[in-house]
């Protein structure tokens, strides 16, 4: 197996402030992150921020301000959102950093010294919103006389000077990939957009612009800026010291999953692996397009003043509740809708009823009637025994469903385990035990502290801070500090174990408004 995971969220665009669309692809990479560093992996991590372009320049414009400036205030609040949501990213990379727009120059001066890049004239239509180009037969004519592209942004005609990059070469290695490596583009349903949409033929692609200047300039040609894309994009070899391929980090390339949006997977499906085969360089093994968030039903928009700040949501619900709902509401790979109630019931319900509620009882029942000691391991029954047996399943079941990018079904495995422990107190009731056979409620309450060190072992990349309380609590360390390894599981707790007095994990949420 190799030692090494690199993984990405994309670089978010920084025209606006972060929402819960940011917050859930970074919850969703750091939990990746997380998983692999607790099955022993050495883990690159990157986040950051996309700052060129002509959008960015035009919001600069309005904000009545330069766009290093512009961008300096977005970086920070994007950096901040991570921060809030408790991301372990290894690095938060800026696309205006100088060794960025070196390793552009040089993905640039490869292609071209390859006979990737001609210098020709772009005419065609071209949204500033999408930073994106479309075919005529892409577009919508609606009743205002506009044309729009399948995004919904407007575009507009443009024709000028281009240097143009030969994706229509590509077309059928592209085809090849995707066939020989069925696990490049996921889900199934995005794999099957990208490999329609190649079938129906590539065109040469425009990668320069010159009706605007911010951004890198064109080697050898500074009338010339880099297409925003091919400059984004070429971030994910920034991070690991290209064009130095001696770099420490090198090694970490070529990256094992990129998670993006649904609505930029057509560049990280296509785009991305035609620059890399042109250039003779390693592609990325996976790239996972996630679905969109509605609240309360409706799409996010400004206009509609629904919009839903991570920070704020994290200060009202409280940090891991949140990462919790984002990855357990719905399928990840689908579309979603963020509600109050929904959100209220998964905390109320799973987090606090099911997992808070039976870790409560257990410590709380040892430290009662085992004088706040870790009982001995016991002689098991058939049922302990299963209970068992099932829980320590978890790492490897709940790994090959996050290896899918399938985090609702890994959390979905845990809670199958803590609804059997839930069935397995109510029916021992070590409380009864206690008056009738004090050595099986000693025996039961061991094996749900067992159970419960497992269960908080694999939750700990879900909600590290709650997971780290109950780790506390139940013996295995003394602080909460850094992870605990799937490898720590292999040796039992130590029985008379003084366990700290026992406290709530997971609160009931009281809706005020309510």
């Amino acid at each position: 197996m190799n030692t090494r995971y690199y993984c990405t969220t994309p670089i978010y665009y920084v025209n606006g402030a972060p929402h819960i669309g940011h917050a859930y692809t970074c919850v969703a990479t750091d939990v990746l992150a997380r998983w692999k560093r607790l099955e022993g992996r050495e883990v690159f991590f990157l986040t950051g921020t996309d700052e060129h372009g002509q959008k960015v320049e035009k919001a600069a414009a309005d904000a009545g301000v330069d766009p290093q400036t512009f961008i300096d205030g977005m970086a920070d609040g994007f950096r901040a959102m991570a921060e809030k949501m408790n991301t372990s990213h290894d690095r938060f990379i800026r696309t205006t950093e100088p060794e960025h727009k070196k390793a552009v120059a040089a993905l640039w001066s490869r292609l071209e010294e390859r006979g990737e890049i001609y210098l020709g004239s772009y005419e065609g239509w071209y949204a500033v919103r999408d930073e994106a180009f479309y075919g005529e037969d892409e577009l919508t004519l609606k009743p205002d006389g506009k044309r729009y592209a399948p995004t919904g942004a407007p575009v507009e005609r443009v024709t000028e000077p281009s240097y143009f990059f030969r994706l229509s070469r590509w077309g059928d290695a592209l085809l090849k990939l995707y066939e020989d490596q069925p696990d490049f583009i996921a889900p199934q349903a995005r794999r099957n957009e990208v490999i329609s949409f190649v079938k129906q033929g590539l065109t040469d692609l425009s990668i320069s612009r010159t009706s605007f200047s911010w951004g890198v300039p064109v080697p050898g040609d500074a009338k010339h800026v880099v297409y925003v894309w091919l400059d984004a994009l070429t971030n994910y070899l920034t991070a690991v010291g290209y064009p130095d391929e001696t770099s420490p980090a090198w090694p970490f390339w070529p990256a094992d999953l990129h998670m993006v949006g649904k609505d930029i997977l057509r560049f990280h499906a296509i785009f991305w692996p035609a620059f890399l085969m042109a250039a003779g360089l390693p592609l990325p093994r996976r790239v996972f397009a996630h679905g969109w968030w509605t609240v309360e039903g409706e799409k996010m928009s400004k206009s509609l003043g629904n919009t839903i700040e991570p920070g704020a949501l994290v200060d009202e619900f409280g940090l891991d509740p949140v990462r919790f709902f984002l990855l357990r509401e719905v399928p990840f790979g689908n579309d979603g809708d963020f509600s109050r109630r929904a959100m209220i019931g998964r905390m109320n319900t799973e987090l606090a009823n099911d997992l808070g509620n039976l870790a409560q009882r257990t410590l709380s029942l040892i430290a009662r009637n085992c004088d706040g000691a870790l009982p001995a391991r016991g002689a098991e029954t058939g049922e302990d025994a299963t209970l068992l047996r099932d829980a320590a399943s978890l790492p490897a079941k709940m790994g090959a469903q996050i290896d899918r990018q399938a985090f609702h079904e890994a959390l979905e495995e845990a809670w199958k385990v803590i609804r059997a422990a839930n069935g397995y107190i109510d029916r021992q009731a070590p409380w009864a035990l206690k008056k009738t056979d004090p050595d099986r409620m000693r025996d039961v309450l061991r094996v749900l502290a067992d159970v419960l060190r497992i269960i908080a072992t694999v939750m700990q990349p879900f909600v590290p801070g709650s997971a780290a309380r109950m780790l506390v609590q139940l013996g295995v360390r003394e602080a909460a500090g850094e992870q605990v390894p799937f490898a720590a599981l292999e040796t039992h707790l130590e029985e008379g174990t003084r366990l700290p007095a026992p406290q709530g994990i997971f609160p009931r949420f009281v809706d005020e408004a309510v």
